[in-house]
């Protein structure tokens, strides 16, 4: 018997079922695996063509700034904000200084009719809130340029100390009162030096009080050698003066000039030109030949007879120490009034030994004069408080008082 054909049935599957499952299957990854290895071959071949440079940092590190910034604590940037703050008042207040010393100075300079405008330095910090207190801590002035005496060059310096200010306002300052003021006045050696160059003198100390002038000093066509001292004195309160002493002028090794009236004073032979003069025999038979100067020598009339006739006489005569110590005290200016003739011979100008009698004792004192004298304020008091010579210059200290500038 036939046996009968079994159909068998199979459950029903959609096609578009099983192509939505190949998603995840070998064909997905095969045709990512395609791109990929494109994109690597474009890769590659972009980095052949390009040049290398070195990966750039700074965005991201700005990035990272401004996030630490920000993630600062709001106490800590309230006291940068407070720093900052500081620092641009500190800047305007010095400015302000700065304008106020400038205006003092150009101020100073047309009151006191300055030739330059003097150095202006205002103590005390900050300057804004004394301006506003009327009342500065200190100030310092330095004028580089002062008439004194004889002398055009002068540097003051004086420091006042509360000085208490008149003003209509921050930016209008009509005056001020110096309670106390301290200061010092000097005369320098090198400014000494150029204005009384004429004379070819300069100036050094010679310890707490003295000064010693050297140089030359042009006397009727002859460059004579200047030697002085200058002692500087406190002339009351307000001035000093000087006592010049030890007045020479040597002319060459011939002879030495002193002015004034005492026995040592006037023109005489010098130690070289005495020792010249005692062997040159013409020289000294006229000297010799002159009664006057026999007598001023000291010399018997018959010995000096007897040296006129006999040279080995007068050798023995003009050889002792005696006769050259003699020499040298004679006052040739004497002679020259009624012997010009003889000084000629012994090698003196008559032009030199008319002009040197005019060169007294005050006329070269006054050439050689350090003198200064403080000026009176208008108000308050100011006075010398010491004078003192050292190795720069002539320095000397004042103090004042009750000192007004400007209108009160």
């Amino acid at each position: 018997m036939r046996t009968p054909h079994r159909i068998t049935t199979h459950p029903y599957t959609n096609p578009y079922e099983e192509l939505a499952g190949l998603d995840d299957g070998p064909l997905d990854e095969f045709l990512h695996e395609d791109v990929r290895d494109e994109q690597t071959e474009q890769d590659e071949a972009a980095a052949q063509d390009d040049p290398w440079a070195p990966p750039n940092h700074r965005r991201n590190g700005r990035r990272r700034r401004r996030g630490r910034f920000a993630g600062l604590p709001l106490a800590l940037k309230a006291v940068v904000a407070l720093v900052v703050l500081a620092a641009f008042l500190t800047l305007g207040d010095r400015w302000a200084l700065l304008y106020a010393e400038r205006r003092a100075a150009d101020t100073l300079k047309d009151r006191f009719d300055l030739a330059a405008a003097p150095e202006v330095e205002i103590g005390g910090f900050p300057f804004l809130t004394q301006l506003a207190d009327e009342r500065l801590d200190s100030v310092k002035v330095t004028v580089p340029d002062v008439a004194a005496d004889r002398i055009s060059l002068a540097q003051v310096t004086a420091t006042a100390r509360d000085v208490r200010l008149d003003t209509d306002g921050p930016t209008a300052v009509r005056g001020a009162e110096v309670p106390r003021l301290e200061g010092d006045v000097l005369l320098s050696f090198a400014d000494l030096n150029r204005e009384l160059g004429a004379s070819q003198v300069t100036f050094t100390g010679q310890g707490r009080d003295r000064v010693a002038a050297r140089g030359t000093l042009p006397v009727a066509g002859h460059d004579l050698r200047l030697r002085a001292e200058a002692r500087i004195l406190r002339d009351g309160d307000h001035g000093i003066a000087t006592h010049i002493g030890g007045m020479r002028l040597d002319i060459g090794d011939l002879a030495t000039y002193r002015p004034g009236a005492r026995a040592t004073d006037g023109l005489h032979l010098s130690r070289d030109s005495a020792a010249r003069l005692a062997r040159e025999t013409s020289k000294a038979k006229a000297l010799l030949s002159i009664p006057s100067v026999v007598r001023r020598l000291g010399v018997p009339d018959s010995v000096v007879r007897e040296a006129l006739r006999n040279e080995s006489k007068l050798t023995d005569l003009t050889g002792t120490p005696r006769f050259l110590h003699q020499a040298m005290r004679l006052n040739l200016i004497d002679l020259a009034l009624d012997h010009p003739a003889l000084l000629k011979r012994l090698g003196f100008d008559p032009a030199l030994l008319d002009a040197l009698p005019r060169l007294t004792r005050p006329v070269l004192a006054d050439q050689l004069s350090l003198g200064f004298r403080l000026p009176e304020p208008p108000s308050g008091q100011l006075r010398l408080r010491d004078v003192r010579v050292e190795e720069d210059g002539i320095r000397v200290r004042l103090e004042g008082a009750g000192l007004a500038v400007g209108r009160r």
